[in-house]
């Protein structure tokens, strides 16, 4: 008889659904990909519906289901933390108690009143810890057989941090570092000051700490003035926040910000202002303080385990340049981080929890290799549906019997300079496309970053790309000894591919900087000659991979600049219809769905081209 379990997350932020059959991750998706609402917190009908129907099953199969929190463990710690600081919080108490008096508090009434709209059954309700949720998404799916974990994220219930130990089917938890010392909610609430948005915003904050002067005055003294008045760093990697800086506990800010205008000098930055070299220089003071204190966490992992190897989850987690120095630091022999690290990892994380913790069960595993199936667990679509949304929108489209024969005109268009749409089978489940539903470009160009951030992602311009390569090609052009197949590590562009700069290079601005030639792989360079690289393995997406050989053919590089199908402010794209109108919105210059090569016409289908551009100010 299988062992049927439902995970969820949701009632946060980027709400997902995740199916095991027999302990084999099935299918996982995020409710954003269906709603088109970018990290979408509500309950994940959607994906709970994908996820049944992929596993040919419906709800009444289901043993159970695992949510990835204990909500009265959450419900204490506000109710504690408002009590605490009382009278100050009150709009914040006001706003949150409602809700949770209302619904959050019967959560597993919640869960089931949802579950109604998608088919009737029995199963049983678990309600892992959060963090545990994180470490067993860490742990199990990873080729380990036994393994430190750490998890670091903003909050959980009470934790902030946790390190563990896996071993077969068991993990046991060895230290917890609780609210409100958070390295996450630093972060995030350095991010808010920078003028990013909290839960989506810390990725650009990674991206524009390159371009901080690290022996600049002015990085020294921000950095210097975090740790005297905002952090305090033990020698374990555990921290203290003073909470007289930070409103997040009990406000509606990160951060009191009048307080850190006098600090540092520098106001909080309008989330449209232009970025001048000061906050360039205060992202790179917290990042380089984020990787002192996982540094030291990690140190901590090692010795209270004693192991060879770790696992990391928690939106810290994704935090790649960290990850990739860590790696380098030789702490551990290997390193795996969950792809989908951030709250939608926590559905796989709570229906792995209910699997094998407390159950008899043997956990097999396949040495050097995961079981996420390369994260492609979301829904493919076939030649019909393509077909379909093709004569809806009468666009015309070209069909290739032979895919090797689209490889090569494909490859060839993206030679020539032109960027393509790429969706094929199953959707990513994570944050980072990873060729299913990626956007392509040639790494070789030098106006291809500026291109694609001006003209296909409508972003911020100073915001990097990553390189797709050919598993077999890395040490070719990075200094890394093993494959990265989720994108989760930033290692640097080897020496002998890099460009000399010029004498006067910090002085000049930050466009300037970007845009100076720095390696015959420009478009993946980032500033400090990094990239966040993506090694795309032939067993794993024989698809991507022969685009990739076929792109070699024609270049000589086994490699493809590789971002999200997706524009600034909508999630990846799910659907062929959703590519489609992705593609006629942007300057996009042709499009790939399965076997289908479609051109952009000489005038858009529509207007949504002119509205997004007016929408995002780009005229």
């Amino acid at each position: 008889m299988s062992d049927v379990i439902l995970g969820l997350s949701a009632f946060y932020h980027d709400s997902a659904a995740a199916l095991l059959l027999d302990g084999t991750i099935v299918a996982a998706a995020h409710e954003e990909r269906f709603t088109r609402k970018k990290h979408d917190s509500a309950f994940p009908a959607h994906a709970a519906r994908y996820v049944l129907e992929e596993a040919g099953i419906t709800l009444h199969d289901v043993d159970s289901i695992a949510f990835y929190d204990k909500p009265y463990l959450k419900f204490e710690r506000l109710l504690e933390t408002y009590h605490g600081l009382a009278p100050r919080g009150l709009r914040s108490f006001l706003s949150a108690m409602p809700v949770w008096i209302k619904e959050k508090l019967f959560m597993r009434k919640m869960l089931k009143d949802e579950l109604l709209a998608i088919g009737s059954g029995s199963p049983r309700f678990l309600f892992p810890e959060h963090h545990l949720s994180h470490a067993a998404s860490a742990f199990y799916p990873s080729p380990f057989e036994e393994a430190a974990i750490l998890t670091i994220d903003g909050v959980g219930e009470w934790a902030t941090t946790t390190i563990g130990h896996g071993r077969g089917n068991t993990i046991e938890m060895y230290r917890e570092l609780d609210f409100p010392h958070s390295l996450g909610l630093f972060y995030s609430a350095v991010t808010y000051y920078c003028g990013f948005k909290v839960n989506s915003g810390e990725y650009k904050l990674m991206g524009l700490a390159p371009y901080g002067l690290a022996h600049s005055e002015d990085t020294k003294r921000f950095r210097q003035k975090m740790l005297d008045n905002l952090i305090d760093i033990r020698a374990d990697g555990s921290l203290l926040l003073n909470m007289d800086y930070f409103n997040f506990a009990a406000g509606l800010t990160m951060c009191h910000e009048d307080k850190w205008k006098q600090l540092f000098g520098l106001p909080l930055r309008a989330s449209e202002a232009g970025l001048t070299q000061p906050y360039m220089d205060f992202a790179l003071a917290a990042q380089q303080i984020t990787e002192e204190v996982i540094f030291l966490l990690a140190d901590t992992a090692k010795k209270l385990t004693g192991s060879q190897y770790l696992v990391m989850a928690g939106g810290v987690a994704l935090n790649c340049v960290a990850n990739g120095k860590l790696l380098r630091r030789g702490t551990f022999k290997d390193i795996w981080i969950q792809p989908a690290a951030g709250d939608a990892g926590g559905a796989v994380g709570a229906a792995y929890a209910a699997y094998y913790i407390g159950q008899d069960r043997q956990r097999t595993v396949t040495p050097g290799q995961d079981s996420m199936k390369g994260s492609y667990l979301g829904p493919e679509y076939s030649a019909r549906d393509i077909e379909h949304m093709s004569r809806r929108h009468k666009a015309p489209l070209h069909y290739y019997a032979g895919f090797t024969e689209l490889c090569d005109a494909v490859a060839e268009l993206i030679a020539q300079g032109n960027v393509v749409g790429w969706l094929q089978g199953r959707m990513e489940y994570g944050p980072r496309a990873l060729g299913n539903r990626s956007i392509l470009g040639s790494p070789c160009l030098p106006d291809m970053q500026k291109k694609l951030n001006l003209k296909i992602k409508y972003r911020e311009g100073f915001r990097p790309f990553a390189p797709a390569v050919m598993e077999e090609e890395i040490a070719t052009y990075f200094d890394l000894d093993r494959p990265s197949p989720y994108m989760l590590f930033v290692a640097p562009v080897r020496e002998d591919r890099r460009t000399t700069l010029p004498p006067n290079y910090d002085q000049l601005t930050m466009y300037d900087r970007l845009y100076h030639l720095r390696s015959d792989v420009p478009a993946i360079t980032h500033i400090d000659y990094s990239a966040r690289i993506q090694s795309i393995n032939k067993s794993t997406n024989e698809r991507f991979w022969e685009l990739l050989k076929a792109f070699k053919k024609k270049t000589g590089y086994g490699m493809l600049v590789n971002t999200s199908f997706n524009v600034r402010g909508e999630p990846i794209v799910c659907t062929p219809e959703d590519a489609y109108r992705c593609f006629m919105r942007t300057e996009m210059d042709y499009l790939v769905l399965g076997d289908y090569l479609f051109k952009k016409n000489e005038q858009p289908a529509c207007n949504e081209e002119k509205n997004w551009r007016e929408e995002f100010q780009l005229d």
